[in-house]
């Protein structure tokens, strides 16, 4: 795709992933001699349209200094926040809207996102004039789920109702939105205590449209163990990909 724009990412990488059950943050966990977060980021720099990456990271994150992005002349490191959404802001904050009018938001946790989709969310991003995120669509039924109110234990839940799934879609990252525009909303989310868990619902708070990107749905989001061999099959069959096209 040709684009005169340039881009930046932010990357909010200050969480402890508690459901990986590992030593370290499992951005810190390592695939094929590399941590996920380095995967995600150079994923993010090797794009020829994205120039810089921010990373938020805990402030008492004892690995990344230690790692090979440390030093990186197109990345750009500043405090995360208690929850996501804050991380996010503080990465905004760092963002220089005269040169970066765009903003792509991208987890830690998903190095398996394509150079492909990331040109698919830009090109219909900008020829719409509005945000957008990637998604897939939702392929299983949908169960809505109630605790149970019998003698059985706390954890069993029952079925309360089958969810209608013509119109549901799994929201991936990036999201991608006008610098100005989504940092305002998070604010405004923020100041009413609104609940934000992607920059797409704060987007919606404020109103605003918002796309929904069909994409691959080997972009995955590392949260249990067993999505590590996942993640390493797929971004091992990308590479093959790669040196058969070269």
């Amino acid at each position: 795709m040709v684009s005169a724009l340039k881009f930046i990412a932010i990357v909010p990488a200050a969480g402890v992933g508690k459901r990986m059950q590992a030593n370290c943050p499992k951005q810190y966990l390592c695939i094929n001699n590399e941590t996920i977060l380095s995967h995600t980021v150079m994923r993010l720099l090797s794009h020829p349209l994205i120039s810089q990456v921010i990373v938020a990271i805990g402030a008492n994150d004892q690995y990344f200094a230690e790692s090979s992005l440390a030093h990186h002349k197109d990345i750009i490191r500043v405090t995360g926040g208690t929850e996501r959404v804050d991380s996010v802001l503080n990465g905004l904050k760092a963002v220089d809207r005269s040169i970066y009018p765009w903003v792509l938001v991208h987890d830690a946790a998903r190095p398996c996102v394509t150079h492909q989709d990331i040109d698919k969310l830009i090109s219909e991003c900008l020829s719409n004039d509005y945000g957008g995120i990637l998604a897939t669509p939702v392929r299983d039924t949908m169960k809505r789920g109630v605790q149970a109110k019998d003698n059985a234990k706390d954890e069993n839940i029952t079925i309360l109702s089958t969810v209608e799934r013509e119109q549901l879609w799994h929201a991936l990252t990036p999201q991608m939105y006008k610098t100005g525009e989504l940092t305002r909303a998070i604010e405004q989310a923020l100041e009413n205590g609104v609940n934000i868990t992607d920059e797409a619902s704060a987007i919606e708070q404020a109103k605003l449209p918002s796309l929904l990107i069909s994409a691959s749905s080997e972009n995955i989001k590392i949260t249990q163990p067993n999505d590590l061999a996942l993640a390493e099959f797929y971004l091992n069959k990308q590479k093959n990909n790669t040196d058969k096209e070269c």
